[in-house]
């Protein structure tokens, strides 16, 4: 059955605003935010754990903010100061285990559909 939906994202000037949204379905102990930038491989953004803590990579510290809503089960990705080189197509993730840690090296059982956030100068 199907476990995330994906919405938001779209086309932004550069120095401005984007907002992703994943419904998750179920208790998942990792979830996290992982965009497919062209001509590069997929590379993980933003990671949350059950217990509300959060890491990012390096590239969107201080921009990106992730947060999930558990009474929902929403994961957000709120995406400020975007620029040129953040587009891409951004995937949310689930692990239904925590064996192994919540990082982005590892495996990840569910994705989402994918969608496409464009920055433009």
């Amino acid at each position: 059955q199907v476990q995330l939906v994906q919405s938001g994202g779209g086309s932004v000037q550069a120095g401005g605003s984007l907002r992703l949204s994943c419904a998750v379905s179920g208790y998942r102990p990792c979830t996290a935010w992982f965009r497919q930038v062209l001509g590069k491989e997929r590379e993980g953004v933003a990671i949350v754990d059950s217990a509300g803590n959060s890491a990012y990579a390096d590239s969107v510290k201080g921009r990106f903010t992730v947060s999930k809503d558990n009474a929902k089960n929403i994961l957000y990705l709120q995406m400020n100061n975007l620029k040129p080189e953040d587009t891409g197509i951004y995937y949310c993730a689930a692990r239904r285990s925590y064996g192994g840690g919540c990082s982005f090296y590892v495996p990840y059982s569910d994705w989402g559909q994918g969608t496409q956030v464009t920055v433009s100068l």
